[in-house]
């Protein structure tokens, strides 16, 4: 009986929003279509241009960032496999919390884990935002040593259509 050998392992850094919710699809399938494990990041981070977000749960005001982030990974892994049963490989999925800025410790987790890829989300800020503040997933193709796969939903679509019809732009690392 041959030994079933499963591929290296596909990164999907995850900020909870709709579209890491497409992102972490798209990486599923792909996964399940290679034999691959699945690592679900999110890095612990309170933004400058969105203070706060973790602290939106009032009755968990005092909790810590890492206590409040935790329990967002924990809920969004069990909606998403609660939502998409057939894909089994989302509840083998690993999760891995770690704190920092998020590109650094995107690239860092990338050294560490080697995966095939990163399939991330984009929210895909144009204009002073994005010159300003710079776009993660932008420095992320930049500046990783593995295939990146971005997924951005069209901005007249509902999440629950974007499924269908992503819209996908690769980097061309290899």
């Amino acid at each position: 009986m041959p030994n079933k050998v499963s591929a290296p392992p596909i990164l999907v850094p995850v900020d909870f929003s709709p579209n890491s919710e497409e992102a972490l699809l798209f990486a599923a399938n792909i996964a399940a279509c290679m034999n691959a494990p699945l690592i679900v990041l999110h890095v612990v981070h309170d933004p400058g241009d969105a203070p706060g977000y973790y602290a939106q749960r009032d009755e968990k005001a005092l909790m810590g960032l890492e206590d409040i982030a935790t329990e967002m990974m924990s809920e969004f892994m069990e909606r998403m496999v609660t939502t998409h049963p057939k894909l089994r490989v989302l509840k083998k999925a690993s999760t891995e919390l770690v704190s920092g800025l998020p590109v650094t410790r995107i690239l860092e987790v990338v050294e560490k884990t080697n995966p095939s890829m990163v399939v991330m989300g984009s929210r895909g800020r144009t204009g002073i935002s994005h010159l300003l503040l710079g776009s993660k997933a932008e420095q992320i193709v930049r500046l990783c040593p593995v295939p990146v796969t971005i997924i951005k939903i069209q901005e007249d679509e509902e999440p629950s259509e974007a499924a269908d019809n992503p819209s996908v732009q690769n980097n061309n690392n290899e």
